[in-house]
């Protein structure tokens, strides 16, 4: 344990770090291979959530909170116990990397307390600045370490809980992450039935040489790309409920039939990224839109592949199972008013879909250039989370979270997607932009789905819809 220590700014302090070891007697040695699907995250930003509780007035005193998360944290690691150890280059090769856990390896734990600011202005959907979250996230040890988690008491009155996370992507993906996350707070809940534990067998996929040499070349151009800084963005979440959803769905069924087309395919989260991905063309600012007002438009996104591989991939496997989805379309088609746009949109993500669920050679050999295409663009899109996480049922015993950010977004420059925290089926998204561009961009999308609406007159649904998203 590490003695008390003042760091960061904003009044946060850390009280004590912990080394927390996976629970039980005493696991094997274990090396798993980072397979193609791992190695395409080895040079990527880990990915860094937050989630904010509340503790309510009948709820135990915060330190008995912290004593139970720790314990827990320990039994959780025992079926995760993966994640309690280390990425390193594999022995006598060149290219490749594993996942190595040895016996004594644990995961560190910091407890800190912060009086700068309090959780109901963090967990608001209004603009934020990114940097007062950042802070509330612990730091990835150094020598290849891949989980690290930080547990901040907000003060004051010790009301308010904020549990940082770290995880090194060539680790697991999201499913992994979020699966090890529901299984500690079910843990520490005292839950009379657990979440089934985690396959970590690594051999279910199989692996692809070719496709792994590319992507942990030294030369691999693509590894340094969608990093940005986050320092004066404002972070702010929009939620599109699900009538909103039905009304893009709806729309773009609408512009098939006018055009005299097939119908594209248009779930919710397509509805989302196309939705997105048009206003955040649409409302760039002039210097920046008119700079390739002609040329293409490109959108980055991850698609789970767990059903699509061959053999299929268990539900709960402990790795990466995702695959980069990639979506291209006309910018003056994108950008343009109307619904056209919005079905141009969501007809080229859901091909962008099937295309990565194909998986055939020429997805896999192009995907270094494709990603190299999108960073050129002067509006870069892409995505981190997904509604099927279920961030917001991580319950450790004391209420769901008030708020879930993904902080990691904003250093990449990408949208946070989750599910909408009220329940009602709709769809929660936050982005880290300047306050002129956040401004821009919530007009668009109150303005974009104000024509979409048929309630009422423009003018009123316009201004109705405006008051609807964050200032």
């Amino acid at each position: 344990m590490a003695p008390p220590q003042t760091h960061g700014a904003g009044g946060l302090r850390v009280l004590r770090t912990e080394r927390v070891a996976p629970a039980g007697r005493e696991l094997p040695e274990k090396v798993l291979p980072l397979t193609y699907l791992d190695a395409v995250w080895l040079h990527a930003q880990p990915v860094e959530r937050v989630f904010f509780y509340r503790l309510g007035p009948g709820a135990e005193d915060v330190d008995a909170v912290l004593s139970r998360m720790v314990d827990s944290l320990s039994r959780a690691l025992h079926a995760f116990y993966p994640l309690a150890g280390r990425v390193r280059r594999t022995a006598g090769e060149n290219n490749r990397y594993e996942l190595f856990y040895q016996p004594g390896d644990s995961v560190v734990l910091t407890v800190a307390e912060h009086d700068g600011v309090g959780v109901d202005e963090l967990a608001m959907d209004d603009p934020r600045e990114v940097t007062k979250i950042a802070q509330l996230l612990p730091k990835l040890p150094e020598g290849g370490a891949v989980l690290a988690l930080q547990v901040t008491v907000l003060l004051p009155e010790r009301r308010g809980l904020a549990l940082g996370v770290i995880v090194h992507h060539s680790a697991c993906d999201g499913v992994g992450s979020t699966n090890f996350l529901h299984t500690w707070a079910a843990a520490c809940a005292g839950a009379k039935v657990t979440p089934e534990p985690p396959v970590i067998d690594r051999t279910v996929i199989r692996d692809r040489k070719e496709i792994h040499d590319v992507f942990t070349s030294p030369t691999n151009d693509a590894k340094e790309l969608f990093k940005s800084p986050y320092v004066g963005k404002l972070l702010t979440t929009f939620t599109l409920s699900k009538e909103k959803l039905q009304g893009i769905k709806d729309a773009v069924a609408g512009e098939a039939v006018r055009r005299g087309v097939p119908p594209t395919r248009c779930t919710s989260l397509i509805a989302t990224y196309g939705l997105m991905w048009h206003c955040l063309h649409r409302s760039a600012p002039e210097s920046e839109a008119e700079r390739r007002v002609d040329g293409p438009a490109h959108f980055v996104f991850a698609i789970d592949l767990r059903t699509r591989l061959e053999p299929t991939v268990p539900g709960k496997y402990l790795g990466n199972c995702v695959g980069p989805a990639f979506a291209w379309a006309p910018k003056k088609e994108l950008t343009a008013p109307g619904a056209g746009s919005l079905f141009t949109a969501c007809a080229a993500v859901a091909a962008a879909i099937d295309d990565a669920a194909r998986g055939e050679p020429p997805y896999w050999e192009r995907w270094a250039e494709r990603i190299l295409e999108a960073s050129r663009d002067d509006v870069q899109f892409s995505v981190a989370g997904s509604t099927w996480f279920r961030v917001y049922g991580v319950d450790f015993g004391f209420g769901t979270p008030a708020k879930v950010e993904i902080v990691s977004a904003a250093k990449t420059g990408a949208m946070s997607m989750a599910e909408d925290r009220g329940g009602s089926g709709g769809v929660e998204f936050g982005i880290a932009l300047t306050p002129e561009r956040t401004e821009r961009l919530r007009r668009c999308l109150a303005d974009t789905l104000a024509r979409l609406s048929s309630s009422s007159t423009p003018d009123e649904t316009r201004a109705e819809s405006a008051e609807n998203f964050p200032k």
